[in-house]
């Protein structure tokens, strides 16, 4: 009889765990924007013709867009050039607003972790400070994204020549 009351607390812990759904997040573009947890709704990617790779994930009237040189898998710093830079637009009607990085505007990073040619997936990590358009010098300002995630998002070539 004692036997069977060590046994009872491993069959009750045993049939007591339920299992859990893993709920597929493939693709993704995520986000802490001020702070803020965010995830699009929307989300994709360009490669143009000159091999620059832009990547555009929108949530209802706001948008981050991502630019690289290529899609090279590599470290991409921003506010260096006018090449690999990082946007954040709201059009949503009396708040327009735009923050951009650019040469010596804004900082942060876009880390292409991998590009995968099978699937036409590109994945990777961000993160960047960018100042309001209109108030370049203003601080306070200037929008703020960090932990920023995007993953196996799909790839459409553009054919930009005439």
């Amino acid at each position: 009889m004692k036997k069977w009351f060590f046994l009872l607390p491993l069959l009750l812990l045993f049939f007591a765990c339920d299992k859990e759904e893993v709920v597929s997040s493939s693709p993704a573009f995520q986000f802490l924007k001020n702070d803020v947890f965010w995830r699009t709704t929307t989300y994709s990617a360009t490669i143009d013709k000159d091999g620059k790779l832009v990547i555009t994930g929108g949530l209802n009237d706001e948008k981050v867009v991502l630019q690289t040189a290529s899609v090279n898998v590599k470290t991409y710093a921003l506010g260096v050039d006018d090449v690999s830079t990082a946007t954040y637009i709201n059009s949503l009607p009396k708040q327009e607003t735009l923050y951009k990085t650019g040469k010596g505007i804004g900082r942060g990073q876009i880390i292409i972790t991998e590009y995968n040619k099978d699937t036409n997936t590109v994945s990777g990590t961000f993160a960047f400070i960018a100042p309001d358009n209109e108030d370049v010098a203003s601080v306070e300002k200037a929008v703020r994204f960090k932990e920023g995630v995007f993953y196996k998002v799909p790839i459409t070539l553009v054919n930009t020549s005439e």
